[in-house]
């Protein structure tokens, strides 16, 4: 696969809300009590992007999106200056069901959320592939193909991407190797309109060792050749409670858990990751001395950042 940023990346690093080379660091948030609110909560803690779900990820049907929720939204977004937004799928879907009943909901639950998302002027929708529960990797990836071809065709034209997120590898969980989402990419009749999502405790727990040197440049060189860094449009950054190939999906503090501060500050100083939003998705509540947890965890990854800037001075 051809090098270089996607276009969609390149075309929000071109934007006039997303400076070319700064990093952007933020949290999924809230949005009880309105969309817009999740604004309020991402300046509260000091995020400069964030990620959110555009309707309640516990249900199937929402209500379509009014056009003062959609005016409020707008209104807080200037205000806030949070940019890019992402959105995460509701945890019900699963496209690669054999259950043709859950698969059409599926595709049409998903479908839904992209067309909010482009009503919103998100950047894409980042979704696991799914379960094939039991029917083999090979089925399911072809079962994922067939569903994202459905939706796309019945959202044609959106700036919104559809983004594949690594997985942890737990149950018949796919994406958990790199070359589950490359063959998804490779059978789908728009690849253009898929991007990558790279959670850090989903791949160190899939068995991908990022904690030394070596691994992580043997870990980046696996994704460049099967789905290509020119992809990864987002990253979820979350330690992992379990060691490396456990394949448990469980979320840690940054720094203070399996994977430690090392590998969170090659990634933040990896780059050819410079404009990526970086998405916490670790623990809410507060520490022991009643700091936001969230804003305990930003201030990790700018410190990983300063400390690297501030060796490499003369």
């Amino acid at each position: 696969m051809e090098n270089g940023e996607s276009s969609g990346l390149r075309r929000f690093r071109q934007s006039a809300e997303l400076p070319p080379v700064q990093r952007r660091f933020g949290a999924h948030m809230s949005i009880a009590g309105g969309l817009h609110h999740a604004f309020e909560r991402a300046v509260d803690v000091g995020c400069d992007c964030m990620q959110i779900f555009v309707k309640n990820q516990r249900q199937w049907h929402a209500p379509p999106l009014a056009d003062e929720q959609i005016a409020r939204w707008q209104a807080a977004r200037r205000s806030a200056g949070v940019a890019p937004v992402v959105a995460h799928a509701t945890y019900l879907i699963n496209l690669a069901s054999p259950d043709r009943s859950l698969w059409k909901r599926s595709i049409n639950a998903c479908a839904d959320e992209l067309l909010r998302c482009e009503r919103l002027g998100v950047m894409g929708l980042v979704f696991h592939p799914g379960s094939h529960l039991g029917q083999g990797e090979s089925w399911g990836v072809e079962r994922v193909a067939a569903a994202l071809d459905i939706i796309h065709d019945h959202t044609p034209g959106l700036t919104a991407r559809t983004i594949l997120e690594t997985t942890a590898g737990q149950g018949s969980c796919l994406g958990h190797r790199f070359e589950h989402l490359a063959d998804i990419i490779g059978k789908v009749r728009e690849p253009e309109r898929l991007a990558v999502c790279v959670d850090t405790c989903h791949i160190f727990s899939a068995g991908y060792e990022i904690t030394t040197d070596e691994g992580y440049a043997a870990t980046l060189a696996a994704l460049d050749r099967t789905v290509g860094l020119n992809r990864v449009m987002v990253f979820h950054m979350n330690d992992s409670l379990r060691p490396v190939g456990s394949r448990r999906d469980r979320h840690g503090a940054i720094g203070q858990h399996e994977i430690g501060r090392s590998a969170f500050r090659r990634v933040v100083t990896d780059p050819r990751f410079l404009g990526i939003p970086m998405i916490l998705e670790t623990p809410k509540g507060t520490d022991p001395r009643g700091r936001d947890l969230d804003r305990v965890n930003l201030a990790v990854l700018r410190r990983l950042v300063r400390q690297t800037i501030s060796r490499a001075e003369p």
